[in-house]
């Protein structure tokens, strides 16, 4: 006799997903692992050849190394982190400080530099 007083494992914690869900979810799951396996895989060659062989410009490469690791973040946090799901205004709570953070990191980086172009100028200057 089937008791109906007990759930599967499976019906009590997901009781709203059904197997059609389960498949999209898998192959947005797949198709994102791919990208990232095909985006890393791109990092590593570009990184071996691109300096020695290929003979690309050096800040090029670094540019093209920033954007790929900001396009790997991007889909870590809005697939495996579930921030793809959210409404607009959330996203912009959780995002927006790590955003200005990132501005002012980089206008500091810049001020430095200025700074420092400036001290080396004096001092070729008094030289």
């Amino acid at each position: 006799m089937k008791r109906d007083d007990i759930l599967r494992v499976d019906e009590a914690l997901y009781p709203h997903h059904d197997e059609e869900h389960g498949k999209v979810v898998r192959k947005k799951i797949v198709f994102v692992t791919i990208l990232l396996t095909v985006v890393t895989a791109a990092e590593v060659l570009l990184g071996v050849f691109a300096s020695g062989w290929i003979g690309i410009k050096w800040e090029l490469v670094k540019t093209a190394f920033i954007v790929m690791t900001l396009v790997k973040a991007g889909y870590i946090v809005m697939i495996f982190m579930h921030l793809g799901d959210e409404i607009r205004s959330f996203k912009w709570v959780i995002l927006g400080p790590y955003i200005l953070f990132i501005c002012y990191l980089v206008f500091i980086c810049l001020y430095e530099a200025l700074a420092l172009r400036d001290i080396r100028q004096f001092f070729e200057w008094i030289m």
